[in-house]
């Protein structure tokens, strides 16, 4: 089996990728220039920082930058695209072969380049509306080899992936598509246009099922494009996929060739590392740390700021309540007063840890683990294949720590933590 992903992530910039036009706008039609509207004329200009964010990802990817990069009209017709193409990259994008790992597994990197968004068509029962303010809003698109397995991979990466993004500054919650490639036998299979990340997950394991059940009827899997219903959870056929050919790509000749040497790539930051890398040396919980800072940028500053001054489990446990009740700005004296009533297993509620925010004095309260773990020991008495459920699926402790925390009123994580202890221990 093999999976290749075809990633569509909006930039960030103020304004479109060949106009001045703002990027974003909520009044249909509100933010369009002959530019994006493709009326006969009109020249592109192409936007430095879209440029510059480009570059900056295909370094994070390990990727070749070439040192000009060349764009092209990719030509076909549709009613969102009123040029009759689009404006993308093909000979000279901004990368080239570099690579990504994700759960020890490295998946190669074909090309990452720039390109135009289409309009957006609004399909109603009786007609069709166009909302150009998002013709020309520039997307990168991050083209992977078809290096991924499993569904365990695609979701590693798919993480791995947006963390990256993350953390240059790309909001992956405004627009994070893919198109799927997927062959369980020889022939390949497209899924265009899938939304987000657990949809992207859901459709592959959709379709690695419907093909795994063609191949053991002895039945040929088509080549073909299918899109993903989300209400139903499964792919439909589309329509015929195209070849490279039959979209004519031509050089564009009003954008000319455009130099990389001078471009100062943003830095990026792979927090996955960083959380491997302190839960080694301080001797933390590798997830847990990574579920933290992977989309955190405060989280990840505060481990950083106080790493080396207090404990790293105690300030995670902090860091992460802190995170639950929205309060990222809390200064150092107050921060002190948390990681101490969290080292002594106290858990405040939000009352009390405003409190502590506010500067209040507040008694941290020891916790009597021996207590816990009797606690949890009669719990496992009264319900003997807990043990073998757990074995079985290591998520069934997550009902545990909710029945035993409903008796002992004690911070979830700390039942967690001693349940996991004394199931290593059975």
């Amino acid at each position: 089996m093999k999976i290749g992903l075809e990633v569509h992530v909006a930039l960030p910039t103020d304004s479109k990728l060949f106009c001045s036009c703002k990027a974003y706008s909520e009044e249909p039609n509100s933010s369009i220039c002959p530019i994006c509207m493709g009326l006969p004329g009109s020249k592109p200009m192409l936007n430095e920082k879209a440029l510059m964010l480009g570059v900056s990802i295909a370094k994070a990817l390990g990727c070749k930058v070439p040192e000009k990069i060349s764009f092209s009209r990719k030509v076909y017709f549709y009613p969102d695209l009123p040029k009759s193409y689009q404006i993308t990259q093909v000979d000279a994008p901004v990368g080239h072969s570099g690579t990504l790992e994700a759960d020890g597994v490295s998946i190669g990197i074909r090309r990452i380049q720039l390109e135009e968004d289409p309009a957006k068509i609004i399909r109603e029962e009786e007609y069709t509306l166009l909302d150009f303010n998002r013709s020309g809003v520039p997307l990168v698109e991050i083209v992977t080899e078809p290096d991924i397995k499993s569904e365990a991979i695609l979701r590693a990466f798919l993480t791995e992936l947006k963390s990256i993004l993350y953390y240059l500054g790309v909001d992956i919650n405004k627009e994070f598509k893919a198109d799927l490639n997927i062959s369980v036998a020889e022939q390949r299979v497209e899924i265009k246009n899938i939304t987000g990340t657990k949809n992207i997950i859901d459709a592959a394991k959709y379709e690695i099922e419907r093909q795994n059940k063609l191949v053991s009827a002895n039945q040929k899997v088509p080549s073909e494009t299918r899109s993903y219903n989300e209400a139903k959870m499964i792919t439909v056929p589309s329509r015929e996929k195209e070849s490279d050919e039959e979209y004519g790509f031509i050089y564009d000749p009003d954008l000319s060739e455009y130099s990389t040497a001078s471009i100062k790539a943003k830095k990026a930051v792979f927090a996955s590392r960083i959380a491997k890398e302190y839960a080694s040396k301080y001797k933390a919980n590798a997830q847990t740390l990574a579920e933290l800072v992977l989309f955190n940028r405060d989280a990840l500053e505060m481990i950083e700021r106080w790493k080396e001054k207090y404990e790293m489990k105690a300030l995670i446990g902090s860091i992460e309540l802190l995170e639950k009740y929205g309060i990222m700005d809390i200064n150092e004296r107050a921060m002190a007063r948390l990681l101490d009533m969290v080292s002594k297993g106290s858990y405040p509620d939000k009352e009390t840890l405003m409190k502590i925010y506010g500067g209040e004095e507040v008694e941290a309260k020891q916790i009597d683990i021996k207590l816990i773990d009797k606690e949890i020991s009669e719990y496992i008495k009264r319900n003997p294949r807990i043990v073998e459920e757990y074995r079985k699926n290591p998520k069934a402790i997550n009902f545990m720590v909710g029945e035993i925390t409903k008796k002992y009123k004690v911070h979830p994580r700390i039942i967690s933590e001693r349940l996991n202890l004394i199931f290593a221990g059975k």
